[in-house]
């Protein structure tokens, strides 16, 4: 599933190319994400690629709420994979009571039928696999979605293209990579940073790190852990592994606190990672490291031994809810 990401992500701009949507009746003045797991990393990274472009505030939803201030005025994308998320399902049903312009993404389940009763827009993605390994699904189509709604310019497609074909050019060396990096955190705590409008990235790894390798770790943001977690770095401990993501465009200010930073956690662990981007655009440096990322969780999965693909804690979960 991860080998096929490249393909995922070709599919999903030809489904984005034959979707037909509804002209909002009213203006748009902020755009809702609602989303849980792998189905809502997507709306986490989107908001942060498009943050410097888009002229109209986004709010990533992960809980069974949207907030008061969605009407007639937002544009709310529902994004469920399995259409069964009982969180978004909540939240999908207050916003058609706010009358908000609604899309939905999604494989079917409650979400598709909702969306079909109300007469509402939906995109309708390939089904049957773990929601986190589509995330190139719906990923695409959100930008799909805000470009049809005049929020983006239409040069997404391009950048897409272009990841598309950094990655399957450099698959070999993102592998290699990957497994090179996996050795490095066997039996480590991973503790994963980024600059702010990166975070989506790292929140994925720690995803993906969770279900597929089952192991615990964290992640936190530059500038912001600047002026509190730093201070946490007082014990040395060889069970930490550091994996800072990083860009050569970095905002210089952002570049030279790594470089101090790393001098302080040299001080408690000799596992420093530096994971560096590829690609020209905002969206071929994601498509890079989230490819990147998913590898290491794979290989860290292969040699502990343990099933990518099983999430058994979720399911058992779901089901304990299932009964009340």
């Amino acid at each position: 599933m991860i080998a096929g990401f490249s393909k995922q992500l070709q599919e999903a701009i030809e489904i984005g190319k034959k979707i037909k949507l509804t002209v909002a009746p009213h203006e748009i003045k902020n755009v809702v994400i609602s989303g849980l797991g792998g189905s809502g990393i997507g709306g986490t990274i989107v908001s942060e690629l498009v943050a410097m472009e888009i002229s109209v505030p986004v709010q990533v939803v992960k809980g069974y709420f949207i907030p008061n201030y969605v009407d007639k005025n937002t544009l709310v994308i529902i994004s469920s994979y399995s259409g069964n998320t009982e969180e978004t399902v909540n939240c999908m049903e207050t916003a058609i009571q706010k009358n908000a312009k609604i899309v939905c993404i999604t494989s079917g389940g409650k979400i598709a039928e909702i969306a079909k009763q109300n007469q509402l827009d939906y995109i309708i993605i390939p089904g049957g696999m773990p929601p986190r390994t589509c995330l190139g699904y719906s990923f695409t189509q959100q930008f799909f979605i805000l470009t049809f709604f005049g929020l983006l310019k239409n040069n997404f497609l391009k950048e897409l293209e272009n990841a598309i074909q950094l990655i399957d050019t450099n698959e070999k060396n993102i592998q290699e990579e990957a497994k090179i990096i996996a050795g490095k955190l066997k039996n480590k705590l991973p503790v994963i940073y980024s600059t702010t409008y990166n975070e989506g990235i790292a929140i994925r790894l720690r995803q993906q790190l969770n279900e597929n390798a089952k192991i615990l770790c964290w992640h936190h943001v530059i500038p912001e852990m600047n002026h509190n977690e730093l201070v946490g770095w007082t014990e040395k401990s060889e069970n930490l592994a550091v994996i800072i993501f990083r860009d050569k465009n970095d905002f210089a200010r952002n570049q030279t606190r790594i470089e101090i930073n790393k001098k302080v956690f040299e001080k408690y662990t000799s596992t420093i990672i530096e994971i560096y981007s590829k690609g020209n655009s905002l969206i071929e440096k994601a498509i890079y490291l989230i490819h990147l990322g998913d590898w290491i969780s794979y290989f860290v999965a292969e040699q502990k031994g343990v099933d990518a693909i099983e999430v058994n804690v979720i399911n058992h979960l779901k089901a304990e809810l299932g009964k009340l």
